[in-house]
């Protein structure tokens, strides 16, 4: 066997000797196996293996290494002599290691160290080069002893069962190349783990297999061989992700299997028993729904058990793998981001399971189930408006003067809008409209919106009981509070949400796509969160008790989503909330994509503002109300969200950061266990987007496609959201870089980041995926995993260059089809109807 006794901390490339008690330890251990062992140096207290080898009756090869300093050169070949001089047992020495391979010595410079050390040492003398080396070289067969060949077919990509029959067809090769000569390999071996080499796969039964049926078969042809190598080398890291798993028995000095008899791996029995342990705990929670059916349950249990089974096998790879250096720091970091994304798809399976096969939902009010009121409690509407287009805002004001309802008022309270031309016209349609419309003026109001909505609260008709905001662009159906008030005849009730809708979808594809990514969210999420009582409240198309207002402390400037922290509040001090899904309202949409992108910004910022004021509220003794299935849901809801978007795009930054290493360096990239969930979790992100939109959002293929675009299309300003959150204590002290061509860039195309960071992911994964030479597995994951990363960052470049393009238009569209339909035999007279059907 190949001998390197080092511990398992000692690292023999930093200078770091071994110890005679450590020979002496580890000849005890292989003393067992082997008839002889060979080292590959003479320095560094490697001369003392050949004494204490022949007190346990073992032979051995002694190694004298040549690198390019020549000093030590020296040394090794002077104790290399001396040891020989010295000892009985020894077989042999080994002057250089692939020195030819490795291009640090020529053939003959090799050839004359070769002839100095015989002629001063009476033991055969060789060196140790790959099979090809001795093919190529005969002029150095001449010069040694004996041939040491080293074979390793795991470096050529052999199969595994393919590997001893490739190994005597090469010994062959070199007996017919030179008859007579004594040919000893040197090396072979198969490692027990690490990533494949084109058809060559490590692995622990697969280095079982090999080494027995090799040792058989060269013992039964007489063929001497060296076995690479007695011990597991944890400081081999540079051997690329094989280099540590060569051994016999692993760095703990056991063996790694049976030398005869029936082979299962080690640690079979004990993963597949925390894998189901695991399992079993992780299903547990899933009998806390009371309403829970086969199919539901087998579906969660399922995905439960295999969480269990990746956790059991990380915890396995961890134990059996050398995970050092800097592998260790990627592993760890790897797992801390894994685990939100893991948890994020639970929930996701969970509510795909609950939707796809659970039963219909219960809390979800329905458009003509509501009982007739018997009383009509006072409403009163709040629309605050800053700099809002004067017509519009009309249009709002005139739907709410059609309410069917008989008692309310509606306060308009414009704030911070000093332009007449903004204020005037409205407060002359409040008189128009009958002394129900009270016109508030706020020229100079602290706290933005909440401001504006706490001094409305202060001009609140005394006997008004319900509060409802709306949005100053939405015009709202007359039946709004007719079908919704009489839910508050119960006195528990605090809130009452309607989801936003849109009225201006049709105005590009770009619209089209917001409006149905703002849908999936309003019949989707909330109407699940609903049916636990943990919805979120949104400021428009909502009522609220004001009793349950003025508990939960009214309007608040601490977070810049007042809505949803009030809503929260209220709900935390034992208020229920009541949700539908029935369009009540419908505003108007972002202008463009880069006031989409603000938006998404300021309600994920605003989000992490409440997480950071409410977080302590959601522990069991937080001092709230809440029940175990809201702090849930509003927990998992927040890290489904917020988290999974910003570490998915820290993931995927990451990642990108990492190629150059992988590809100028050679550096390992992430084991499959760590690329595997990237790729699973965006599995489930499709199946969970396309099924339950095609169950619960009314809409078409190409629109859902739209919304899947305009969903990724924000993952990093999310992502950006979140920093933003922990770099600035306000959003409001946010600079604004001015000035720089970047910026000036960044304001011609609003994708600009995304564009960078995505165009690179998928250049990187195409320039991986081209120069995987050898096929190994992992690497075509991880680009894989890296073009999957990129896909949100595309979708945002995509959406940016599709808003200034003419295929942002319908028309365009519609004449392309008429166009198309008019090459058609036949057509023409259809294709000139194409334009205004597309319109209508």
């Amino acid at each position: 066997m190949s001998f390197a006794p080092y511990g398992r901390d000692t690292n023999p490339d930093k200078g770091e000797a071994t110890t005679e008690a450590q020979i002496r330890s580890d000849i005890e251990a292989v003393a067992p196996y082997t008839r002889a062992v060979r080292t590959y140096a003479s320095t560094g207290n490697l001369d003392l293996v050949t004494k204490i080898a022949a007190e346990k009756g073992l032979k051995t090869t002694i190694g004298a290494w040549l690198d390019e300093d020549e000093d030590r050169n020296a040394r090794e070949i002077t104790n290399a002599i001396d040891v020989a001089r010295k000892n009985s047992n020894v077989m042999g020495i080994v002057v250089g290691n692939e020195s030819i391979l490795r291009a640090e010595r020529t053939p003959q410079q090799l050839i004359d160290t070769i002839r100095k050390v015989k002629s001063q040492t009476n033991v055969p003398v060789t060196t140790g080069e790959t099979w090809d080396v001795w093919l190529d070289h005969p002029e150095l067969v001449s010069a040694v002893d004996y041939i040491a060949a080293h074979i390793l077919p795991y470096w050529e990509g052999v199969p595994a069962d393919q590997v001893v029959d490739r190994t005597i067809g090469i010994y062959d090769r070199l007996r017919a190349a030179y008859p007579g000569k004594r040919i000893v390999i040197a090396e072979f071996g198969w490692p027990s783990a690490g990533y494949n080499r084109d058809a060559a796969v490590p692995g622990e039964l697969e280095q079982a297999k090999v080494i027995r049926t090799f040792a058989a078969r060269a013992d039964a042809l007489g063929i001497e061989y060296n076995l690479i190598e007695a011990f597991d080398a944890p400081w081999k890291s540079f051997e690329g992700s094989v280099g540590q798993y060569w051994g016999m028995l692993d760095a703990d000095r056991e063996l790694k299997f049976s030398l005869s008899g029936p082979l299962t791996p080690a640690t079979y029995t004990a993963t597949a028993a925390i894998a189901l342990l695991l399992g079993i705990a992780f299903s547990l929670p899933v009998f806390r729904f009371a309403r829970l059916t086969m199919t539901q349950a087998v579906v969660m249990i399922g995905a439960a058990n295999l969480v269990g089974a990746w956790i059991a096998t990380v915890t396995d790879h961890w134990l059996t793998h050398y995970v050092v250096g800097g592998n260790k720091v990627t592993f760890i970091v790897s797992l801390v981001l894994l685990v939100p994304l893991v948890v994020v798809m639970l929930y996701r399976i969970e509510e795909l399971a609950t939707i796809a096969f659970g039963r219909s939902p219960r809390r979800l009010l329905r458009a003509g189930n509501a009982a007739q009121p018997t009383r009509t409690p006072k409403v009163s509407i709040h629309i605050p408006a800053y700099k809002e287009p004067p017509e519009m805002l009309k249009q709002t004001l005139d739907s709410v003067a059609r309410l069917n309802w008989p008692n309310f008022e509606c306060l308009v309270i414009i704030n911070n809008t000093p332009d007449p031309a903004f204020w005037e016209p409205i407060e002359e349609h409040c008189r128009e409209l009958g002394e129900r419309f009270k016109f508030i003026n706020l020229p100079k109001v602290a706290g933005f919106k909440a401001g504006a909505l706490r001094e409305a609260m202060l001009q609140t008709a005394p006997d008004a009981e319900i509060i409802g905001v709306i949005d100053a662009d939405y015009v709202v159906d007359p039946n709004w509070l007719m079908d919704l008030v009489p839910t508050f005849e119960d006195p528990t009730v605090g809130i009452v949400q309607a989801p936003q809708d849109h009225r201006d979808a049709n105005r590009s594809l770009l619209h089209e796509a917001m409006n149905t990514e703002y849908a999936g969210f309003f019949d989707i999420g909330m109407v699940q969160r609903n049916e636990h009582d943990a919805i979120v409240v949104h400021g428009t198309m909502c009522l609220m008790r004001r009793a349950a207002m003025v508990e939960a402390g009214d309007w608040s400037s601490e977070t810049i989503c007042e809505d949803t922290d009030l809503g929260l509040s209220i709900v935390e001090r034992g208020w229920k909330s009541h949700y539908t899904n029935t369009r009540y309202g419908w505003g108007l949409l972002p202008d463009d994509f880069a006031s989409f992108k603000k938006q998404r910004h300021r309600w994920a910022y605003g989000g992490m503002q409440i997480i950071k004021k409410h977080w302590r509220r959601m522990l069991p003794n937080g001092g709230t109300r809440l029940t175990p299935a809201q702090r849930r849901e509003f927990s998992i809801g927040w890290v489904s969200w917020l988290g999974s978007e910003s570490i998915g795009a820290l993931v995927a930054v990451l990642s990108l950061l990492w190629v150059p290493f992988v590809l100028a360096f050679g550096i390992a990239v992430p084991q499959h266990i760590l690329t595997m969930p990237i790729l699973f979790c965006f599995g489930i992100y499709l199946l969970h987007f396309i099924a339950l939109y095609r169950l619960r959002v009314a809409t078409t293929p190409v629109r859902m496609l739209g919304a899947a675009f305009a969903a990724m299309a924000v993952q990093f300003t999310v992502a950006k959201a979140v920093y933003d959150s922990f770099r600035y204590k306000d959003l409001a002290f946010a600079r604004t870089a001015k000035g720089s061509w970047l910026a000036d860039a960044a304001r011609a195309f609003p994708a600009l980041p995304e564009a960078i960071i995505g165009s690179g992911l998928m250049l990187s994964a195409i320039a991986l995926r081209m120069t995987n030479w050898h096929a190994v597995v992992e690497i075509d994951l991880f680009a894989f995993a890296l073009a999957i990363q990129s896909l949100p960052f595309l979708a945002a470049a995509g959406i940016g260059w599709l808003e200034g393009s003419p295929l942002n238009a319908f028309p365009t569209w519609a004449s392309l089809r008429a166009r198309a339909l008019a090459l058609l035999p036949g057509r023409a007279a259809q294709a000139e109807a194409i334009p205004e059907k597309v319109r209508s």
